[in-house]
């Protein structure tokens, strides 16, 4: 595994950049499969600069990989009816989390993300 240098960036940048890693993943919206595209770009981009932006990055994708592991379940459970109910609440779901989880990490704290299983440590 490379060593990074994580020195790069000021605190406020950092902090910035953790919660733009979060944010991005509202691409979801408009494009498909931007809701891992959109941090996994911003955290490939900026985690060497920084270890905040490399913990936040690796958190956000977590979750997203999470959510979209949810939602194929659910598109399968939608031939036994009970799919379509849950999409729409793992919709709902999503949307919260990633805003709450950019809100918090935008007033210092760590994300917060639930249901979130940890592929990239």
């Amino acid at each position: 595994m490379a060593d990074f240098d994580h020195s790069e960036m000021s605190s406020s940048e950092e902090r910035t950049w953790s919660i733009i890693v979060h944010a991005a993943a509202f691409a979801g919206v408009v494009v498909p499969f931007g809701m891992i595209l959109g941090p996994l770009v911003v955290w490939i981009i900026k985690k060497p600069e920084s270890a905040l932006v490399d913990r936040h990055g690796r958190a956000a994708l977590n979750f997203q990989i999470s959510m979209l592991i949810y939602f194929i379940g659910a598109v399968v459970l939608v031939f036994v009816a009970i799919g379509l109910l849950l999409l729409i609440v793992l919709g709902i779901f999503w949307f919260l989390m990633v805003l709450v989880a950019t809100i918090r990490v935008a007033d210092g704290r760590d994300p917060g993300y639930v249901l979130s299983i940890e592929f990239l440590k």
